[in-house]
């Protein structure tokens, strides 16, 4: 193995360790000490990786931005209906997020309290990636569906983005007990019929 494979398993390593962190305690309680002795290394080989905790929430960061976005390019590209394009996508987020509870404490900002506003920040980006997503499926639906949607693509997909960030906030809040995908088949029926159904033309 070369020494640049083993620093990318040992940084991944790293990270997988923080997340498991996460999933127990809210991120100001996590010291990079109690961090090391999870990946049985010093502090020291931790600050090779990462010169800072804040360093490490942004590596996790992009790890779900990039997981969640490759997996969306996949679903754009096999599916071509707006309406099971945003429940597809919907659902993968939803998903992910039930999976990975120790990454949904940095979505929802639990892990963030005493951290960098820049942090803060880039989990805005997220989410506001997401929304300009939903925007686009719905704006493109529009041209090559004929969808003459209720309401307008960005209400819709600002709506689509609330839900997601509702549900991940709900899922830390109670420890992990209610999941995000909890009666989400019943829920997709309802915001269908609300955001994807088509505006019945007037008559002459």
């Amino acid at each position: 193995m070369t020494d640049s494979a083993e620093k990318m398993s040992r940084r991944d390593q790293i990270l997988q360790s923080l997340a498991h962190m996460l999933e127990t305690d809210p991120g100001a309680r996590i010291t990079t000490a109690k961090l090391a002795s999870a990946v049985g290394v010093s502090e020291a080989a931790l600050y090779r990786h990462f010169p800072s905790k804040a360093k490490m929430f942004e590596g996790l960061i992009a790890f779900i931005e990039e997981t969640l976005f490759s997996r969306i390019t996949l679903i754009l590209k096999d599916i071509n209906s707006a309406s099971e394009r945003c429940e597809k996508t919907m659902g993968l987020i939803l998903g992910f997020a039930e999976k990975n509870p120790g990454m949904c404490r940095l979505l929802s900002g639990d892990a963030l309290a005493g951290e960098t506003d820049r942090l803060r920040q880039r989990i805005h980006q997220v989410f506001d990636r997401i929304e300009l997503q939903f925007k686009q499926i719905l704006r493109e639906a529009e041209v090559r569906e004929g969808l003459l949607p209720q309401r307008s693509a960005a209400a819709s997909a600002n709506l689509l983005t609330a839900v997601l960030e509702g549900r991940i906030r709900q899922y830390v809040r109670t420890e992990f007990a209610t999941k995000p995908t909890e009666y989400w088949d019943q829920q997709w029926a309802g915001l269908k019929l609300i955001l994807l159904q088509k505006k019945s033309l007037a008559m002459p």
